[in-house]
């Protein structure tokens, strides 16, 4: 260990190294850990030669988002359709997973980042080449939203402002108040069958992935139902 951290600190810094020990920064401590003075400090140089590599800030998160983005698998080849968005998406998740602050990054983005972009071009791609109209891509691309990079925004969902959305198995929700319970029925239902349907697909407690994987399906097998339909928005009611 001792000689890896040697060997590092003998590594003539560059880009791809800056961002590199960003992210494991970020995968370690959060992002809100993260700033150009800590960075200098991990990779045992001073700030400002950071700057000879990265502009600023807001081109290290940039730079920080193409790297886990390109951990994502490139498409299976010669897959359907289905399959291949299918096995992309999860695959999106599980880097997700191992790099939990990075949602919250990609969200902050004004623009989408050159690996973004590649990777949303790539799923369009797919799509089209699996006989979709671009009408139809569009449209699917629209309700994926999130999803087609792995995460979604939940209701109320405190896990995510708190940078943790790719965790797994999150406690169990509290129990509403009996007062609470009495004056929303069906919320409560529901609260109590998660909390305590220990026989329940997912177990007890809602299971993120089970969720995710949940939702997914039900969007692919209806946007399967549609294009096999030859479906397109101009038969829309307006």
């Amino acid at each position: 260990m001792a000689e890896q951290a040697e060997m590092l600190r003998r590594t003539p810094l560059s880009r791809d190294r800056i961002l590199r020990a960003a992210v494991a920064l970020a995968d370690e401590a959060g992002i809100e850990s993260l700033s150009m003075r800590n960075l200098a400090q991990d990779l045992s140089v001073v700030p400002m030669a950071l700057y000879k590599h990265v502009a600023n800030k807001d081109e290290l998160l940039d730079g920080m988002i193409d790297v886990v983005v390109g951990e994502i698998d490139p498409p299976v080849p010669d897959a359907d359709w289905k399959h291949a968005i299918r096995e992309r998406i999860l695959s999106a998740r599980q880097m997700l997973r191992r790099h939990p602050w990075a949602p919250l990054a990609i969200e902050s983005r004004n623009t989408p980042t050159p690996a973004i972009l590649a990777y949303l071009d790539s799923m369009i791609g797919t799509l089209r080449a699996g006989g979709f109209s671009a009408d139809l891509a569009h449209h699917v691309m629209h309700a994926m939203g999130s999803r087609i990079l792995g995460f979604s925004q939940e209701l109320f969902d405190a896990s995510r402002r708190a940078g943790r959305s790719g965790t797994t198995n999150p406690d169990p929700p509290a129990a509403l108040p009996p007062e609470v319970a009495a004056r929303f029925p069906y919320l409560a239902e529901i609260a109590m069958a998660a909390s305590h349907d220990n026989a329940s697909v997912v177990g007890q407690g809602c299971d993120d992935q089970f969720e995710f994987e949940f939702a997914l399906d039900l969007l692919l097998d209806g946007i399967e139902r549609l294009q096999q339909q030859g479906w397109t928005s101009s038969r829309r009611p307006r």
